[in-house]
């Protein structure tokens, strides 16, 4: 949940890049592979976006989210361009306002498509559909189960719907990205690997000519991605397919490959990384683990064994953030009998199973 890592100048992995692209400017990372740093009106402040040479003009690989700054980022970025070359077609990783926000904006400005996985395209579309609704009864109880108080849940009612705000309407139809799918973009064969967890099909871009992945927000090198459960779907196990991407990914793409990554910077050590996602997330399981082994906890009695940071009942979006990775967690423990759930006078409450390492006696 974006928790940080080491900074970069004791980070054991390569970060070949002394500087980042200024406003409306690009910088080659690779031959016909560009980076573009757009700002993001959030606590992260940025989103690094790619454009690949696709000869005709340039595919876009994520877009920003909406305000009308990047707007005008995008109009200074074309304006300066040396060879006049507009967008062909626009790629999105996964449903987020900082990776889809502008893209039908772009669409329609360039006459472009749109490229997403169905999930993503799909997803989007629904959360949308919630601007200017009332908060379902079914949300407000799914937080109220984690231990909400009336206050917090009160400013989550004035929050709700708020989604839709940050992105443009997305045209009415899309070029379907899957699996395995490769696809040529300009000189270079770039292959389709969906990772899962973070959201519902993460789309990765890797080119093994130009030994380049484009990792969206599956891989980044100092912040690690929110995976959260959600009031939709209160018994999912996103927890679980979160890992299982990463060993995916560490099987599926080399170690030597440039990462380009969302957030923070292109590095190299791939394997390393991933490597060390997984056993950060496993460390956490672990301190779960022993909070839940004295005595049974609700999802907000836990977040000390989870985070390093204190999450304030006031800040409704880390709140959330929060809630939503902290119950993965504990998904996670129950599909596998570690752990079980318990719902009294309104409010669930967890402990682990007898014989779980962890449980006293």
């Amino acid at each position: 949940m974006q928790e940080q890592h080491p900074p970069k100048s004791k980070d054991p992995l390569d970060y070949p890049f002394e500087t980042v692209p200024p406003r409306g400017t690009t910088l080659e990372v690779a031959p016909g592979v560009h980076w573009i740093r757009m700002p993001l009106p959030y606590a992260l402040d940025h989103i690094n976006l790619w454009a690949l040479d696709d000869e005709a003009g340039w595919a876009i690989v994520d877009t920003g989210t909406r305000t009308d700054e990047n707007a005008q980022v995008w109009r200074e970025l074309f304006a300066h361009a040396p060879d006049q070359r507009g967008i062909t077609r626009i790629f999105v990783t996964h449903m987020h306002p900082d990776h889809v926000g502008m893209a039908g904006w772009l669409t329609r400005k360039f006459n472009a498509r749109l490229w997403m996985t169905r999930l993503e395209y799909m997803s989007c579309r629904v959360m949308v559909s919630d601007t200017g609704r009332e908060a379902p009864p079914e949300a407000i109880e799914f937080f109220r189960q984690a231990g909400w108080g009336e206050a917090a849940i009160e400013r989550y009612r004035l929050r709700f719907g708020n989604f839709g705000k940050h992105i443009h309407a997305l045209p009415e139809s899309f070029k379907r990205l899957r699996d395995g799918d490769i696809i040529r973009i300009g000189r270079h064969d770039w292959r389709v690997i969906v990772g899962t967890g973070h959201s519902p099909e993460h789309a990765c871009l890797y080119c093994a000519d130009l030994k380049v992945l484009i990792s969206g927000d599956q891989v980044l090198p100092r912040i690690s991605s929110n995976v959260s459960v959600h009031p939709t779907e209160p018994d999912a196990d996103p927890m679980s397919e979160w890992m299982a991407s990463i060993e995916k990914l560490r099987r599926e793409v080399p170690d030597d490959v440039l990462v380009l990554p969302s957030h923070n910077e292109p590095f190299r050590g791939l394997h390393l990384r991933l490597d060390r996602l997984a056993e950060g997330q496993h460390k956490a399981f672990n301190r779960l683990r022993e909070t839940l082994g004295s005595e049974p906890r609700r999802v907000v009695d836990v977040f000390g064994a989870l985070f390093s940071r204190p999450i304030a009942e006031s800040d409704t979006g880390l709140l959330g953030m929060a809630t939503g990775e902290t119950l993965a967690c504990l998904n996670y423990l129950i599909a596998r009998g570690e752990a079980t759930r318990t719902l009294r006078d309104g409010v669930h409450w967890y402990a682990l199973t007898t014989g779980t390492p962890g449980t006293p006696g």
